[in-house]
């Protein structure tokens, strides 16, 4: 199984909308992708920012590929990204789950 982490800041006055915009249309995008299986949102104010890290599950780094392309450590974005976001931090992180408990 493979962790995928991703991480944006937002100024705090949009992170409520923020965390809408997430749960209505990335969460989803990302549990329609075949191989997903599962989502979990983070949240941590800082201040007036707020980070937001996005870990995704998945099977393999094949399922992976799928969802992200050839570049599997290449950020994926939306266009109402835009409206949010204070950076774009270019890569995501991976990791191989070792160890879980059900």
């Amino acid at each position: 199984m493979i962790a995928r982490m991703w991480h944006g800041r937002v100024p705090l006055a949009k992170a409520a909308a923020y965390r809408e915009f997430l749960m209505g249309r990335a969460i989803p995008d990302y549990r329609s992708a075949p191989g997903n299986l599962s989502v979990h949102i983070l949240e941590r104010p800082d201040g007036d920012i707020t980070h937001f890290v996005t870990l995704t599950f998945w099977e393999n780094l094949d399922v992976v590929r799928g969802f992200a392309g050839e570049d599997v450590e290449a950020a994926k974005y939306y266009p109402e990204d835009k409206d949010f976001l204070l950076e774009f931090e270019a890569r995501v992180i991976h990791y191989e789950v070792v160890g879980m408990e059900p």
